[in-house]
């Protein structure tokens, strides 16, 4: 940087720096005189001034005809809006208009008109056979333009248009002059315009007419003498192929796809082997085997001595035609286009002792672009080519060439096998262990874009990988799963770095799926602080959201009260009562969530009084907020259980109508005082017009409580079993020191555990509870996390139960798989939520660690000290 002027230097106003103010003024005059130049004279104006009385069908028939080109432009970008409102007029007096103006018109002209055409035909302004009297001639005249993009505009509005027209004005008006049209007297672009006529036409005529009228047309422009024309005809004989029925495409249009394979240019060539490969479901068994498949081999195998761009459209049929030549290769045949897949997957990649990179030279730059173009066409067929090999030969013929796609150095080729990473995940189904370390491969990828491409479909792909162990692979899923997390987690801090928040919020929405997938402790100790860090520090609204909406669901499911009471502690201590505004939002966005996802009653618990608290927020962004709010709040109460809390509700709302100082809050809540007093207040009994929410709820608050009583279950268990292992260490050491002492038979021995003199009918029961909680934790949850989203746009109060009409006594909504919960010692929390339990306060242990070493009466494991991570709002 330069030092600062001193104030003399700064204030000099001497005849020398006079001058070099001149000159910089002079500068700005130069620069302000192209804007006053552009300033129209009065003359001008008044030649684009229109008299304001006109109607618009005289305005229009003035303006195109003593008007500027921009006013004519204008006027016919108009033309189906005067066709709505008056087409007696607007053909009898403006079109005529418009054809005198586009025979001299420009290029913006004439595909503004071709536009409006189009869009006139689509709205059905008038009857078609009016349409065709009137603007079928003035599109015939213009599609042989001198502009290519005014030519391909107007014959997109004439294929358009042949598609309504009547067979006797298609002959006479379209089919009659075509015949003169495609002779080799003509230029060529109106023999290319013909050929794309022809295609549309097959449709619209019985077998004779294509017989005896378009099939010698078709086979003239098969011969043409320009490549050109060749190869635009051969791709229209695919549409008159699906025109002319089976037998006309064996005896006319396969002879002449073979002879245009032949072709001396390489673009016919390809646009030959296009055609056949999107005809194969057309020919019969006998043709593939001893015509086409020859044709296939030879082009394959010529295809590398060619140019690249024929290797690029074969790989990107090469699925599509493996899978249609499927039932006649011989196993010789069938390894060859294998070993071809295989060869094209790693075509262009550098060999250990090839060139690098920075070594290649510039004229090998753009075949290496087309080699990408190669391996990204085999990443998007290699599904196909699972099926091709059958998946259970996966492992031995293709993972090598998925491990080579997905760590390819081109980001358009992982980005390509990360969408279809889902699609090969379905396919291998109980092989899908095989494919983990790809998939945390993808998931730790350096490009967004990728990420970006895996995650649509990664809470599918991640139920896929924890189900591997219902068949087989049960010791598979438990190697696998744990390896998922810190890949997880490692792609949303990338994500959060990045400028891409869309990503980043799409990603918080996938990690909903973790609750049906890993255990809520992993979920706890691995993602629940995250999702508080991005609510309170993120600046993306969509990215808070999406962390609170997660964050709901991970508590929605979390199954260890000590861990939800923390929780719901923190949502309200540093949300809530946070200081920052900003962070007290973001609490009324949470509480909207638990409104959608929890039970009436769950909400009405713990987050009624703190949210209606912030009717006394100093700050009116939050007041507004919380009125918005309010009539789904009252939605959740019951009365007259919820009595007291309606009156807290009702009063809250009176002090803001007479207290309340800013007009725009006091507007909300006057709309929102209208809302609330027609709201109908639920009751505790079923009522017939809430009679699906009602039951909604309720199955929901019967979820909640199961968890409860699952965690009950599971801490007796935990019990049992650390009982049972004791006792087989005692046995042991008895049977050692006996056989080592020979002690006597008769000495009593002591051994700690449950006493022999319990019931038997106590042991039943507990028997019966942990057996009906393994069933609901094995049971497959087919409901995806996305039902949240559907049952939201229906009911404020819809969640995970899935639709109503399924719902019954015994139906019972599956959770997480616990298999890789860590063990803990039984010594926790109450199993149930008691409204007389205080939410923890104090601050917990440094260590989870130490909970287990905790023992003591309940009293004194209720008052445990909870962990608090506490961040500065």
């Amino acid at each position: 940087m330069h030092p600062p002027l001193p104030a003399a230097a700064a204030m000099d106003f001497s005849q020398n720096s006079l001058f070099g103010y001149m000159e910089d003024l002079q500068e700005l005059t130069i620069i302000e005189r192209p804007v006053r130049r552009s300033l129209k004279t009065p003359e001008e104006i008044e030649r684009l001034t229109v008299d304001e009385d006109l109607s618009d069908i005289d305005r229009a028939v003035y303006l195109l005809s003593a008007g500027q080109d921009i006013q004519g432009t204008s006027v016919i970008a108009n033309l189906p809006c005067l066709m709505r409102q008056n087409p007696a007029e607007t053909l009898r007096r403006v079109l005529p208009k418009v054809r005198e103006v586009l025979r001299v018109a420009g290029v913006e002209m004439q595909l503004t008109a071709a536009v409006s055409f189009l869009t006139i035909l689509q709205e059905e302004s008038v009857s078609i056979h009016a349409y065709a009297h009137s603007f079928l001639q003035i599109i015939l005249l213009h599609l042989e333009h001198r502009d290519a993009a005014v030519s391909n505009a107007w014959l997109e509005t004439l294929l358009s248009v042949v598609e309504a027209l009547p067979k006797e004005t298609l002959r006479h008006e379209i089919l009659n002059p075509l015949v003169s049209k495609a002779q080799l007297s003509q230029t060529v672009q109106s023999r290319l315009v013909s050929c794309k006529i022809l295609g549309k036409l097959t449709n619209k005529f019985d077998v004779h007419t294509i017989k005896r009228e378009i099939i010698p047309l078709v086979k003239s422009l098969c011969q043409d003498v320009e490549y050109e024309v060749r190869s635009c005809m051969c791709r229209q004989l695919e549409n008159i192929a699906q025109g002319v029925g089976t037998e006309l495409t064996k005896s006319v249009v396969l002879p002449e796809l073979v002879e245009l394979s032949r072709d001396e240019g390489s673009s016919v060539r390809l646009a030959a082997f296009e055609t056949l490969v999107n005809l194969l479901d057309i020919f019969d068994t006998d043709d593939r085997s001893q015509t086409i498949l020859p044709l296939v081999k030879s082009f394959c195998e010529k295809s590398f001595k060619a140019d690249e761009s024929i290797l690029i459209s074969l790989s990107f049929h090469l699925g599509k035609l493996c899978h249609g030549l499927y039932g006649i290769f011989t196993p010789d045949q069938h390894l060859r286009f294998l070993e071809f897949y295989k060869k094209l997957s790693t075509l262009g990649l550098p060999q250990e002792n090839g060139h690098s990179e920075n070594q290649v030279p510039p004229q090998l730059l753009e075949q290496e672009k087309k080699y990408t173009s190669v391996r990204k066409n085999c990443a998007y067929n290699l599904p196909a080519m699972i099926v091709f090999v059958d998946p259970k030969n996966f492992h031995m013929e293709l993972y090598s060439t998925f491990f080579c796609l997905c760590h390819d150095p081109e980001v358009p080729v992982r980005y390509t096998i990360a969408i279809c990473f889902y699609e090969v995940s379905k396919l291998l189904n109980s092989g899908v262990y095989l494919i983990h370390k790809e998939l945390i491969t993808l998931l730790e990828d350096e490009s967004l874009e990728v990420l970006d491409a895996l995650i649509v479909h990664l809470p599918e792909i991640l139920e896929l990988m924890s189900g591997v162990g219902e068949s087989s692979g049960q010791e598979n899923k438990l190697s696998a799963l744990p390896e998922f997390i810190p890949a997880l987690t490692a792609a949303e801090q990338r994500a959060a770095a990045s400028l891409k928040w869309r990503t980043h919020e799409k990603l918080l929405d996938t990690y909903a799926c973790l609750p049906h997938i890993i255990s809520s402790d992993q979920i706890y100790y691995r993602f629940l602080q995250r999702m508080f860090t991005i609510m309170m520090t993120n600046n993306v609204l969509p990215v808070q959201k999406a962390a609170s909406r997660t964050l709901c669901i991970f508590l929605r499911y979390n199954r260890k009260q000590e861990q939800r009471h923390e929780i719901i502690q923190k949502l309200i201590e540093q949300l809530g009562q946070g200081k920052s505004y900003w962070n007290r939002l973001r609490f009324l966005d949470t509480c909207e969530f638990i409104i959608e996802i929890f039970s009436k009653s769950f909400f009405c618990k713990y987050f009624f009084l703190p949210t209606i608290e912030l009717t006394h927020d100093p700050v009116a962004n939050v007041r507004m907020k919380l009125c918005s709010l309010l009539p789904k709040v009252k939605a959740t109460l019951k009365i007259p259980a919820d009595k007291h809390l309606l009156q807290q509700l009702e009063m809250c709302v009176r002090k803001l109508l007479c207290q309340e100082k800013d007009k725009d809050v006091l507007a909300i809540v006057k709309r929102t005082v209208l809302e609330l007093d027609r709201m109908e207040m639920s009751m505790d009994a079923f009522q017939k017009k809430f009679y699906e929410k009602d039951l909604l709820d309720q199955e929901k608050e019967r979820e909640e409580l199961l968890l409860l009583e699952m965690e009950q279950i599971e801490k007796e268990k935990q019990q049992n079993d650390g009982r049972s292992m004791s006792e087989k260490i005692f046995e042991k050491k008895r049977r050692d020191t006996k056989t080592s002492t020979n002690l006597p038979k008769n000495i009593p021995v002591s051994v700690p555990g449950p006493s022999s003199a319990n019931p038997a009918t106590s042991k039943e029961i507990k028997k019966s509870k942990l057996i009906r909680s393994q069933s609901f934790n094995n049971q497959a949850f087919h409901t995806k996390y996305g039902t949240l989203d559907k049952c939201t746009s229906k009911s404020s109060t819809a969640g995970y139960a899935g639709p109503v009409s399924g719902i019954t006594k015994t139906s019972i909504l599956s959770l997480t798989d616990d298999s890789f919960r860590p063990t803990r010692n039984a010594s926790s929390l109450p199993a149930a939520f008691s409204p007389s339990t205080p939410l923890p306060s104090t601050s917990r242990g440094a260590s989870h660690v130490a909970d287990a070493k905790s023992s003591g009466s309940k009293d004194q494991q209720r008052k445990a000290p909870l962990k608090s991570r506490k961040s500065n709002p």
